[in-house]
């Protein structure tokens, strides 16, 4: 017990070796306690992940110039099927996504899936059946389905977005911004 008060006093002194020290255990907390844990609870590899695209931002118009892609057409869907679906009101980059296990992913779901890019991609469900297709939100970027959204097979999913908290992820994003191109860089417009 007093090898812990010793160490307790330690790590609050005001000194460089306290500092280290501490960040030093706060990291190895987080990245070996928090996070698998996280992962054990939610039954996912990426319990928390950052959105890092405009592909999910909705504009002003929300759904309505979305459906205007005939990409929705080729699966059956229309703007009246939108109105159950969750994050009516999409993404907006540098929003932090809780993600849980992809159980029971039905149409209009937002999923993270290993999409062959990167990183893994989040997108909207359109189809489901053997495989799944996604497709994104926004209509200024995402006119067209990408090939690697058509058929998605289940052991490519990492899970499904449960809620967002926006705009936290921007303090990690903000370190990785000025290698994108200036396109791709800052807010979603």
């Amino acid at each position: 017990m007093k090898c812990f008060k010793r160490m307790w006093d330690f790590l609050q002194e005001d000194s460089w070796s306290s500092f280290v020290v501490t960040l030093v255990l706060a990291f190895v907390i987080i990245k070996f306690v928090f996070f698998p844990g996280l992962s054990f609870l939610t039954g996912t590899s990426l319990p928390l992940v950052i959105v890092e695209s405009c592909s999910m931002y909705h504009h002003e118009d929300g759904f309505e110039k979305t459906f205007e892609s005939s990409v929705y057409a080729d699966y059956g869907l229309g703007l009246e099927d939108t109105v159950d679906w969750d994050f009516q009101n999409g993404f907006s980059k540098g929003d932090v996504i809780f993600v849980v296990g992809a159980d029971n992913v039905e149409i209009g779901d937002v999923i993270i899936f290993n999409g062959g890019a990167r990183y893994p991609m989040i997108h909207r469900v359109v189809g489901v059946g053997e495989t799944y297709a996604t497709k994104g939100d926004n209509y200024k970027t995402n006119s067209l389905q990408l090939a690697s959204e058509k058929s998605i097979p289940e052991d490519e999913l990492v899970g499904k977005a449960l809620f967002r908290i926006p705009a936290v992820g921007w303090a990690k994003l903000i370190f990785f911004e000025f290698g994108r191109s200036s396109r791709d860089r800052g807010f979603c417009r």
